[in-house]
């Protein structure tokens, strides 16, 4: 049976009142791990344990790095753990350990060592006999403790140990963490009924983690040229609050506010603060990925447009945009969009190879990406997979054919409004398929031929924002704010959402669309059918729904499971649809009797 470190618990709630202590390496047991009920569906698994060392037992958090131990049963009830490196936290007035770095002593089997007893309920037990009678000096004994020391850095000037990003919560104010910069907005200005005020955010990290840091006011102006994108800060005495997950797409339940009490300053001691972490998608993977879903992407941009300027429709202000057309080894093609100051500014030539990281994913044109407020690009950056890709072109990319998502498989265009006769399913071949519901819970795709008779009236369109087409809200001095770009509107650009049911032959189906396919089926700007709702023109209104009812495409679309009032469905979203070229469609039935006939 393997040896526990003496009195390891008891070190761990005395040695330090603020909670900010790293053991020299104790050996402790688990005697239960277990996954902790997420916050959120984007939240990472967390998982709770508790910690022994056959004389008491606390409670404790695994790492979200070091998931994959109790995932492939490698970390076990009654497994003994080294602590490698860890945090404390002070919760509820408690104390809780987080596993930041742990090696398996022995797993598999075991019996639990000793009989621990809870340390906190111990503690709350223990007589205070030194508040009832003073012992003489000599009957004071010192407390026997392992031999423990910091295994964290110290901060510049504060001399608080480095905390690490994954260790943050809002029980905590003592810490200071050592991060990189990896993302830096621009300057935002918002005005509401409470005044006017400028913000900007970054996104930090360490070895364990990633987080949001946001500044307002006075912090715009002390730190925001400071904080270079790349470089590495020590940063305390800020605020650790719940996350908004509206203006964030990273995977941390909590967020960082900048305030007047803040410090940072500049570390040159890299070594140990990793570079940018990515989540790289191959081109060709694109469209198995959700409409706006966010990701990262690795490329060689071949062309890059000049850049010209689109004029919203709601506020009449102009925005600066440039097409990108990057590929990588899949040997597919995508056009990817740069806005505002980085549209302008973006002069690289000689065919760069770009990471970019948090880009949005559209389906206009069937498959394209987007810069978004919290986007970033890295040039030619220092890594892997960047060299390869490198090479690849270099030696045999620049001279192979590459397909578009204007078609999925081809770089020439087909005739408008055909399909590949192979391709078609009805309607009731959908169903029978089941797709959708696959055990893996990926989409399914597929295309049909059918006709639109029934379109939900009721929010047919929405108020969104011109630069991230985020639902827009209205407040009290009737300006349109978006939430996740933190910009306001005098009026809001309407686009489609549309829910509508469509048949063929062989039964019918409900089916979801967006803007390109509410411009196709209404022949006419969201904003304009919205004016028709807005002036009380119902007779137009009307008039417009029953013209589209009748129409024919061929659709490709997405069926994917979904869950609703605890019922299990299959939705299915429109990705294209083309009005129907009857001449290729009557040659496609033609064709199919023929193989009738001859069978």
């Amino acid at each position: 049976m393997p040896e526990l470190t003496k009195d390891a618990i008891e070190a761990i709630n005395s040695e330090n009142p603020a909670g900010l202590l790293a053991g020299q390496n104790p050996v402790v047991q688990v005697l239960q791990v277990k996954k902790a009920t997420a916050s959120s569906d984007k939240a990472p698994d967390r998982y709770r344990m508790v910690l022994s060392d056959g004389k008491y037992y606390m409670q404790a958090m695994l790492g979200t790095q070091l998931n994959s131990y109790p995932e492939q049963e490698l970390l076990i009830k009654n497994s003994v753990i080294k602590l490698l490196n860890y945090a404390v936290n002070v919760v509820q007035n408690r104390l809780l350990v987080i596993a930041l770095q742990i090696d398996i002593v022995e797993t598999g089997p075991l019996e639990k060592i000793g009989s621990p007893q809870n340390f906190d309920q111990t503690k709350s037990q223990q007589p205070q006999q030194q508040t009832e009678q003073q012992p003489q000096q000599q009957d004071i004994k010192p407390d026997v403790k392992p031999d423990i020391k910091p295994n964290f850095s110290k901060g510049p000037s504060s001399q608080a140990p480095v905390y690490p990003i994954e260790g943050l919560s809002p029980y905590q104010n003592k810490w200071t963490i050592k991060a990189r910069v990896t993302q830096k907005s621009d300057i935002k200005f918002w005005s509401n009924q409470r005044g006017e005020g400028k913000l900007f955010s970054v996104n930090l990290m360490d070895e364990t983690g990633e987080i949001r840091a946001t500044g307002f006011n006075e912090s715009v102006d002390e730190f925001y040229n400071m904080l270079e994108e790349g470089k590495v800060f020590f940063i305390t005495k800020a605020r650790v609050q719940i996350a908004k997950k509206q203006f964030s797409n990273l995977q941390n339940e909590y967020e960082i506010a900048f305030d007047k009490t803040t410090h940072i300053e500049p570390c040159y001691d890299t070594s140990d603060v990793p570079d940018v972490k990515y989540s790289f998608t191959e081109l060709q993977n694109l469209e198995n990925l959700e409409p706006n879903a966010i990701t990262d992407v690795l490329g060689v941009v071949t062309t890059a447009e000049e850049p010209s300027q689109i004029i919203s429709k709601s506020t009449q202000k102009p925005y600066t945009k440039r097409e990108l057309n990057i590929v990588d080894r899949s040997q597919q093609s995508v056009r990817l969009t740069l806005w505002g100051k980085l549209a302008e500014n973006f002069d690289q030539v000689n065919e760069p190879v770009i990471a970019f990281k948090g880009v949005k994913v559209s389906d206009f044109g069937g498959r394209s990406l987007s810069m978004v407020g919290a986007s970033t690009l890295f040039v030619n950056p220092d890594i892997p997979e960047a060299h390869s890709l490198r090479g690849w072109y270099d030696q045999q990319g620049k001279n192979e054919q590459f397909s578009t998502f204007n078609n999925s498989s081809s770089t020439v265009k087909p005739e408008p409004g055909t399909v590949k006769p192979n391709e078609i399913k009805t309607l009731e071949q959908v169903k029978q398929s089941q797709l959708g519901l696959n055990d893996s819970g990926k989409p399914d795709y597929w295309t049909g031929k059918a006709t639109v008779t029934y379109i939900k009236k009721e929010n047919i369109t929405y108020p969104s924002c011109p630069n991230d087409m985020k639902k827009l809200t209205q407040d009290m001095n009737d300006k349109w704010r978006c939430e996740k770009c933190e910009s306001s509107f005098d009026a809001p650009e309407y686009r489609y959402i549309i829910t509508c049911n469509a048949t063929d032959h062989t039964g019918q189906i409900w089916l979801s669309g967006f803007n390109d396919f509410g411009l196709e089926l209404f022949k006419m700007p969201a904003n304009d059918l919205q004016a028709m709702v807005n002036n009380g023109d119902d007779a137009s209104f009307e008039a417009a729904v029953k013209n589209a009812l009748g129409s024919s495409f061929n659709f490709n679309c997405r069926a994917k499971q979904d869950t609703f009032n605890d019922n299990v469905r299959v939705r299915h979203q429109i990705n294209r649809a083309s009005t129907v070229n009857y001449k290729s469609e009557i040659n496609r039935l033609c064709e199919t009797i023929s193989k009738l006939e001859t069978s």
